[in-house]
Parts: structure tokens; C-alpha cells; sequence
């Protein structure tokens, strides 16, 4: 589909450019808004040329939540050089925005500029007053959103062209995911690039004309226009060229409609192990053999690359190729457990590494992330039984709980990059709240190592996480200076090497470690926090309840299936309406703790539903509560109702009813978070499984079949889809406990399961009820009875049961032999 968008649309752009653009009394312009573009960056970086080859390397960033990198890019060190003062919070007056609750709109609630939220009365003050709309979108722990706003949108010049010229528009790309994404399409079809801030220019009927992302606020820079003559340029020739500019933009809109209708109308093979073999090849000849993931720096997690090759290996677990399925997963894991983009202090994981050794972080941190990222080291725990997965899942449930958790339930989004250095400093900088002078690190961990009379705790700390007395970061990663004379905690040797240098032992090694972590988390608590966006968004609070229900399937740990089932209920009473089955996208934290929403709740996604659903399947399989599997398939009948193509097959984004949305999509990207239908089409096999509904198995082949170009061409771009596909074509197994919930017996056979990695099974709990909704969906419970009064297991292949056992022993025969 990309590729189709960018040859044709860029075609029509190129017309609008000659037509519209050249107005400005620069040929550059056209490339200025290509080559300007900025994406939420790993730190201040911005690139300029006119060969596309040559982007920003923040742009990466980007890709990687689309498809599969083109690591062939080339890097240039020029930058501008930012200020990053505090955001201005003296002016007097306020802006709509303040209305809002979005914390990133509310960063903007002071800005000069007469911001209106995205909704009818700015459209109807566009029309009515003829005037372009300026569209802004972004997010509260975006760094170069933070960059922009203070050069242009807090700058009183700036603020009075976009008023007196523009109906000014701000956008949560968290909350409005749907503007984001057919905008963002628009940018990444006329640029080959895109990112955040998403500045883009609007007809009064919503059609874009034209778009970039980060502009500089003047002309200063190599010679091009900054966004104050951008703004104006454009403001003239909206008055003198208007009719040729609507009817371009109605063209772009009518080619993007056309061109992002993927669909199904018979003739499409499904996919099978072709397209599976290739996307394992895919990510084989992307594979960092040393350092581990996938492509070149900056490197990003990707969980859906290790969820398709876990199940790789579950479906392959004697062959060459399912072993080092296997070994790409828990090397990589490995590796970035052990560098700076896992916090060694604080727990959880930051967005990014700026460098292929996992060292340098783009330091914020996102909820989406620690949920998938969870579920990655728990495969990785299950398959190769190592306890040093477990522990990093463990490690993950413990900064979410801290740092992450509203008190009544839900998940907070994200962590911001950038922070006060201290209390008296006014200018934020990034990784700020986690980096350490040596010279720090020695006057807090001054404590004698036992043994030595001339080494302290800071030298065995040190040591192990690499810290220097010039800092431990390549100044190539950190152009501007924030982290000179800084330390990034990164391990790369064993601790059993480590221990031997200082002649102890690993267990008094591993204390000291610990004992010297607790003193530095105890420091950063007094330190300027970084912000907290402290939304909750439906889709990602999905993701992380199925960290959780895993972390207690997996862990044996009653804590994490409470944490998971404590989140679903607030899921329930705070973000769904009961009375019209529909979800909603977010909602946010008052004041007070409290759980506040705004006056028209936005609806969910299909990202929330699919998201959703996916959470309270596997939060069945850890707790065995029948509602959560009956809500999940309410769901599932309400994201159809909503989202299906009747007519081509897959899910849309946004529903039929979705006002002002001038193109309805259908995702088929997985990147930092997997496609909607990727999800989907593994949901409707698991319950078609859970409660035999063969036309949910025919829905998912549907989705195969949309989607079989992309699987066929390109599966890279679409692993969790692969990953699905893999499901579809096992033999997925019926594991039937019948018990008592609460009896030792019931939950002993249930422990064994958890066990083992079984990615193609679903888990059921025979508790005798046969009132229940799961009994009223399954017949064959109704047959499967316990044996001599005691738990019996069987295991069952479309239905078709093996003989009962009920014992432990019994039990792990049967699921070791396949």
C-alpha cells in the first residue's frame, strides 16, 4: 500500500507544488517542507538536504512504528542548535485548550495562539471566516513538540499570523490516533518521511494541501524559510490562489481514498508457509549477530518481530531454523536488558538506543512498550527456562506499578526524555533524572569493598556498568552536550567476571549491585521528575493487562493476575458504556487522583477493541473468571459491528459513522505497536477456539486474505500478522481443565500448563457451571468431568479429546510430546 500511496499521491503533490508552490518566490520551498521535516528525535538533531537519502535520524523513528526500516539512509552531523528553557506558563491569559484534558493540549493552554481542539466549531469557523487551517499534532513527551512550541508557538509574532491568517488546530496524536494517521499518511506519501510535531495545512473541507513535520521559527537556517515565512507565503496565496488550491487538495483526497482501500474480493490466495519462511528470512538478514535486534542504530525493541519468532520456534522447536528463531530472541532480549536502554535504576525500558549497542537511550518511556516488552521476556523465560528473563519481567511489573499506575486501575501513557538537571536549573535536558557523574557516584557509594582496603562499592559499581571519570558517551550521540561528563549505566560483562576481578564472590557481588542501586533510586526520587502523561488510553492499557495476566499465567504470581484484573474492572467502569457496548479511547487523572473525562468522550479505535480483547483473553487464561472472556467476545461482536469491511474484508480504523475524518483506513503496519488487524485476526482464532465459532476462524482467513500482498511482498512489515498466520496454520490445542477454581488439585494442573511454552493453544476451566456463559457456548464441557473426584486435564484437538489424566506427571507427558 506505502509504496502505491508515495508514487501517486507524491505525483499529485508534485503538481500541487507546481501549480500552488511556487508562489512563495523560492523553488525551495516545495523541499523546504520535505526536507524540514523533523521527527520526535533521539536528541537535537535536524539534518537538511535535498537528496531524501539524507533524513534526520529521528525520523527512523518513524519507520519503525510503520514497517521495516530502510537502514540504507546516510547520516549528516550538521544540527540546529535549540534552546530547551521552560515552557512559558506566565501569560495571563489562556487559551481554549485550558478547557481540555489531554495534558499535551494543556502544555499549549498559554501559547499567543488562539488554539481550538479538533472539532466542529474550528471547521465551522474555517468556513464561515474562509481562512486554511493550520493542524499541529503531537504528544505530551515529544521532544521536538517541546522544541517548536517554545520557538514558535510561544512567540507573540508567530501567535498573531496564525490568528489573524488561520484557524489553529491542536491534536493528541494519543487521543486522535484516526486525524494522525490520515494526515501522517498525506506527509509520508509526499515526503518518504514523517514524524512529530505534524505541522500540515488544511482546506476549510479538511483536505490537505500541503505538510511537514518540525519547522524552524525563522530564516536563519541554511537559507530557507522559516515557519513565519511559510505561514505567510501561504496566508497570501490562500487569498489570491484559492479556487487551484481546493481543487488540487479535493484530487489529493479523492487518490488517498482510492489508494488506501485495501481489500478482498475473491481472488486472493490465503497465505501459508511461503510467506512464513519469508518473513523469518527477512528478519534473519536484518539480525545483529553481535549486538542482537533487527537493522542498524538507532535501534528499537520491536516486540512484534520476537512474538513471530517465539512462535517461529514453537511451531519448529527441533529444527535449525526454529533453534535460531530462538537464539535471535534471547540474545537480543539479552542485549538490551544489559545496555543503557533498560533503566538500571529505576526498572522499565526507554523508547529507543540512539546507537547499535543498546547504550544510549531516547530516554522516554511508554506504556505500550512495557506491556509487549513484558510478554517478550516471559516467552523468552518459558522456552529457554533462564531465570534472568523472569527477572526482567519482574523488573518491568515493578516500575508500572510504581511509576505507571493511577490509584484506581488504570495505566498511565508515558514518561518524558527531558527533565531539570536540579531544583535551581531552568533549562530541561534529556536523560537528565537518569545519568551520573563518576565524581557523584563516588561520594554516594563510598562504603569499603569487603576485602579491600583501597576499593569502595563505587569502584565494583563502576566496573560493572562501565561509568567513566570523562563520562561514558560517544559524543556523536549526544551532539549538544547534555550528557558531557556523564555516565549511561550499560553492563557488558558477566557478573561472575566482575566478581572475580575483586576476588568475591557472585552473591556478594550481586548484594553489593543491589545495595548500590536502592542508594541512587533513593537519589533520583529528589530530583526534578521528568512530566507524566497521565492519560489513559484504552488500546495500551490492553496491552499492558496482557502483561500482566502473562506475568501471572507465567510467574506464578497471584500479585500480577489481581494487578491485570484490577485494571480490566477500572477498563470497565471507567472507560466502556455499558449501555451501548462501545469503548472509549481515553480518560484522565483530576487533580485529586481522581479519574476525570471530557464533555464528548472520544470513542474507541480498533486499536482499543483489538487491544482490549487480546488483554482479557489472556487474562482468562490466568485467572479462569468467565466474565472476562464473556466481555471479550461482547467486545469482538461490537468491533465488528463497527470496524468490519463487509464488502473487502479487514477492520477500519475509524467507524462508518466517524465524523470529519476524510479517509477511512485500514492499518496493515506492525511497528511499535502492532496493526489492529494483525491482533484481530489472532483474537478471532482464539475465540473461535474458546467458544467454537467457525465463522471468526472464516473472519480471520478473511483478514489473511486482505492482507496477502503485504504477506506475500513484504511480511517484515507485518510479523504480528505473520504471527497469527502461524496460529492459523497449526492445530491449535483445547487444554480442558475440569475443576474447582480455588482447589489445589485444579490449580496444580493449571501451574503445569503455564509451564510450558504452548503458543498454539487455549487454556479452559471445566468448573461445572454449567449456567455459565462459557458452558452455554461449549457442549463438550458439559461431558468432561473430573475423574475420581479429583482435577482431570484433557487435551483436545478441534474438539477431539486425548484420554483424561489427573495427574502431574501424566500431564507433562502429554504436553512434552507435542
Amino acid at each position: 500500500m506505502w509504496n502505491n500511496i508515495r508514487k501517486n499521491v507524491r505525483k499529485l503533490y508534485n503538481e500541487v507544488n507546481v501549480a500552488c508552490l511556487t508562489w512563495f518566490n523560492s523553488n525551495s520551498f516545495a523541499s523546504n517542507v520535505l526536507v524540514l521535516s523533523r521527527c520526535s528525535a533521539p536528541r537535537d538533531r535536524r539534518t537538511f538536504s535535498t537528496n531524501f537519502l539524507n533524513v534526520d535520524k529521528g525520523c527512523v523513528e518513524y519507520y519503525a512504528k510503520q514497517s521495516f526500516i530502510p537502514w540504507h539512509v546516510s547520516w549528516s552531523r550538521r544540527h540546529i542548535s535549540t534552546s530547551k528553557t521552560m515552557a512559558s506558563t506566565s501569560s495571563s491569559q489562556q487559551n481554549r485548550l485550558a478547557l481540555e484534558k489531554s495534558p499535551y493540549l494543556l502544555q499549549h493552554a498559554s501559547n499567543p495562539v488562539d488554539w481550538y481542539p479538533w472539532g466542529q466549531e474550528a471547521f465551522d469557523k474555517a468556513k464561515a471566516e474562509n481562512k486554511v487551517i493550520f493542524l499541529s499534532v503531537g504528544y505530551s513527551t515529544c521532544h521536538w513538540c517541546h522544541v517548536m512550541e517554545r520557538e514558535s508557538f510561544e512567540n507573540e509574532e508567530i501567535g498573531r499570523i496564525l490568528n489573524e491568517n488561520f484557524v489553529s488546530i491542536k491534536v493528541d496524536r494519543e487521543e486522535r490516533p484516526d486525524v494522525d494517521r490520515v494526515y501522517m499518511t498525506f506527509i509520508q506519501a509526499t515526503s518518504g518521511g514523517g514524524g512529530w510535531p505534524m505541522s500540515v495545512w488544511l482546506t476549510p473541507d479538511l483536505n490537505p494541501i500541503v505538510g511537514g513535520t518540525y519547522f524552524p521559527p525563522n530564516d536563519k537556517y541554511y537559507g530557507r524559510p522559516g515557519f513565519k515565512t511559510i505561514l505567510q507565503n501561504i496566508a497570501e496565496k490562500w487569498r489570491t490562489k484559492r479556487d487551484d488550491l481546493e481543487q488540487k487538495s479535493e484530487v489529493v483526497r479523492s487518490s488517498l481514498s482510492k489508494m488506501t482501500n485495501i481489500s478482498d474480493k475473491g481472488e486472493n490466495a490465503l497465505p501459508s508457509e511461503p510467506q512464513v519462511m519469508k518473513c523469518f528470512g527477512m528478519l534473519v538478514v536484518s539480525y545483529d549477530e553481535e549486538m542482537g535486534g533487527f537493522g542498524k542504530a538507532p535501534k528499537f525493541p520491536q516486540p512484534v518481530n520476537f512474538n513471530f519468532l517465539f512462535r517461529f520456534y514453537g511451531s519448529n522447536r527441533d529444527g535449525e531454523e526454529g533453534q535460531h528463531a530462538l537464539n535471535m530472541c534471547s540474545h537480543t532480549l539479552k542485549m538490551m536488558a544489559k545496555g543503557g536502554v533498560h533503566d538500571h535504576v529505576a526498572q522499565g525500558f526507554h523508547r529507543y538506543s540512539t546507537d547499535k549497542f543498546w547504550h544510549v537511550p531516547h530516554f522516554e518511556k511508554m506504556l505500550y512498550d512495557q506491556g509487549q516488552l513484558a510478554v517478550s521476556y516471559l516467552d523468552a523465560y518459558q522456552a529457554t527456562k533462564d531465570k534472568y528473563f523472569a527477572d526482567i519481567a519482574k523488573d518491568i511489573f515493578q516500575y508500572v506499578s510504581r511509576d505507571l499506575s493511577h490509584p484506581a486501575g488504570g495505566f498511565y501513557s508515558a514518561e518524558d526524555a527531558d527533565s531539570l538537571p536540579d531544583s535551581s536549573a531552568t533549562e530541561k535536558k534529556e536523560g537528565a533524572f537518569c545519568v551520573w557523574r563518576q565524581q557523584e557516584l563516588q561520594a554516594l557509594l563510598p562504603d569499603r569493598l569487603e576485602g579491600h582496603d583501597d576499593k569502595t562499592e563505587a569502584h565494583l559499581f563502576s566496573r560493572y556498568y562501565n561509568t567513566q571519570d570523562s563520562g561514558n558517551v560517544d559524543p556523536y550521540q549526544d551532539p549538544h552536550d547534555e550528557l558531557k561528563m556523564q555516565n549511561v549505566l550499560i553492563v557488558r560483562d558477566d557478573i561472575e567476571k566482575v566478581a572475580e576481578v575483586f576476588n568475591l564472590s557472585v552473591e556478594t557481588a550481586e548484594e553489593v549491585l543491589q545495595k548500590c542501586r536502592d542508594v541512587l533510586f533513593n537519589v533520583r526520587l529528589k530530583r526534578p521528575k521528568p512530566h507524566l502523561d497521565n492519560k489513559m488510553v484504552a488500546a495500551w492499557n490492553g496491552l499492558m493487562i496482557s502483561g500482566y495476566a502473562r506475568g501471572g499465567q507465567v510467574l506464578g504470581d497471584t500479585q500480577y493476575t489481581t494487578r491485570a484484573v484490577k485494571a480490566a474492572e477500572f477498563l470497565q467502569t471507567h472507560m466502556y458504556r455499558g449501555d451501548t457496548g462501545v469503548l472509549l479511547r481515553s480518560c484522565y487523572t483530576s487533580h485529586e487522583d481522581g479519574v476525570d473525562q471530557i464533555t464528548e468522550p472520544i470513542e474507541g479505535f480498533v486499536d482499543d477493541y483489538s487491544f482490549v480483547i487480546r488483554g482479557l483473553l489472556d487474562l482468562y487464561e490466568a485467572c479462569y473468571d468467565v466474565q472476562w472472556l464473556e466481555w471479550a467476545e461482547q467486545l469482538q461482536r461490537k468491533q465488528n459491528d463497527l470496524f468490519w469491511d463487509s464488502e473487502g474484508g479487514g477492520f477500519f480504523s475509524t467507524d462508518a459513522c466517524a465524523k470529519n475524518i476524510i479517509v477511512r483506513m485500514k492499518e496493515d503496519q506492525d511497528g511499535a505497536e502492532p496493526s489492529p488487524n494483525s491482533v484481530s485476526a489472532m483474537n478471532l482464532l482464539r475465540l473461535s477456539h474458546f467458544l467454537h465459532r467457525p465463522e471468526w476462524q472464516d473472519q480471520s482467513e478473511k483478514i489473511f486474505r486482505v492482507f496477502s500482498e503485504r504477506l506475500t511482498q513484504v511480511p517484515i512489515a507485518v510479523p504480528e500478522l505473520a504471527s497469527a498466520l502461524l496460529f492459523h496454520m497449526s492445530t491449535p490445542k483445547q487444554i480442558i481443565i475440569a475443576g474447582d477454581r480455588e482447589s489445589e488439585d485444579t490449580k496444580s494442573l493449571l501451574r503445569t500448563v503455564h509451564k510450558y511454552f504452548l503458543p498454539n493453544k487455549v487454556l479452559l476451566l471445566a468448573d461445572g457451571k454449567v449456567d455459565s456463559f462459557l458452558y452455554k457456548n461449549l457442549d463438550i464441557l458439559k461431558t468432561l468431568q473430573k475423574v475420581d473426584g479429583k482435577a482431570t486435564a484433557y487435551v483436545c484437538e478441534n474438539y477431539s479429546c486425548s484420554l483424561p489424566v489427573n495427574t502431574v506427571e501424566d500431564l507433562e507427558k502429554i504436553l512434552e510430546s507435542g
